[in-house]
């Protein structure tokens, strides 16, 4: 659909959008309630019923038997107390997934760069419905270098700080999803009860990042940062880790800083609001 200025409320109505040679054989009712969606947008993400109708030029009952179906779906919500219909929560819920398949090839060169300039391995994962999902690996550079695991889920987010970097901006409920099946213990040092895990993430929200020592695996140091999109919402995150043999204070100041910054560089280019400030917002604790 072209970019073109639609008329608002109370203007003339518009025949329905013409049809392409390539869509003679289209669904109707799908091609229809797409543009609803489209012209919802376009008004400004929320618009009244008869606005709708002016805006697509399809009648009134069309309209408000397709909204009523995506309406169940969750793509349009009703405005409580108003009688408006606005882009539902399930779109960004699309918007996110469709992030995820872009985001290995934006992070590539901030995981490069991380790899680097320290030498140890990156990982890069994404949140995927009630999984954390590693999706890339970038190697040390080191003969002595740390093998945290295989592309895929993660099955111990409570244990890394990938997993902590990410959790620790979710809400509890939907941390409690993702840790369904448990918190295993993996070493001696592993969290191992909920409450204590939530106390550990707000650390990981005031500082900005999170940094874990032997939880997961013995003999490694791991640190982690989110990256967010343009609603401020957490996407993914990249760690980068590092046998304890290395980890003096200064190579550990380096890694946070190299990470930190490549996160806040890759937030910022996925749009996340404020994301290259000193200070991460925390939410409250």
């Amino acid at each position: 659909m072209d970019a073109t200025i639609l008329p608002g409320p109370g203007a003339k109505a518009r025949p329905p959008r013409p049809r392409a040679e390539g869509e003679r054989h289209s669904i109707q009712s799908v091609d229809r309630a797409l543009f609803l969606l489209e012209t919802i947008a376009e008004a400004g993400g929320e618009t009244t019923l008869t606005d709708l109708a002016n805006r697509t030029g399809l009648n009134i009952s069309t309209c408000h038997h397709l909204l009523a179906t995506l309406i169940q779906r969750g793509f349009v919500a009703k405005v409580p107390g108003r009688r408006l219909y606005a882009l539902g929560a399930r779109i960004l819920y699309l918007g996110h997934a469709c992030l995820q398949v872009d985001l290995p090839r934006r992070a590539q060169p901030y995981m490069e760069a991380v790899n680097r300039a320290t030498g140890e391995t990156v990982h890069l994962a994404a949140l995927q419905g009630d999984s954390i999902v590693t999706l890339a690996v970038r190697a040390a550079r080191h003969a002595v270098r740390v093998d945290t695991g295989k592309i895929g889920k993660m099955d111990a987010p409570h244990a890394t700080s990938m997993g902590k970097a990410i959790l620790a901006w979710l809400p509890e409920d939907e941390i409690h999803r993702i840790l369904a099946h448990g918190m295993k213990r993996c070493t001696d040092n592993t969290i191992t009860e909920f409450p204590v895990l939530l106390e550990s993430l707000r650390h990981v929200r005031r500082n900005g990042y999170a940094l874990e020592r032997e939880e997961f695996l013995p003999g490694v140091l791991c640190i982690g940062a989110a990256i967010r999109d343009q609603a401020g919402t957490v996407i993914g995150g990249i760690s980068a880790s590092m046998p304890l043999m290395r980890a003096t204070e200064e190579h550990i100041a380096l890694l946070r800083d190299e990470l930190v910054g490549a996160t806040k560089a890759l937030s910022a280019e996925f749009g996340a609001p404020n994301a290259l400030n000193n200070n991460q917002q925390a939410i409250a604790s």
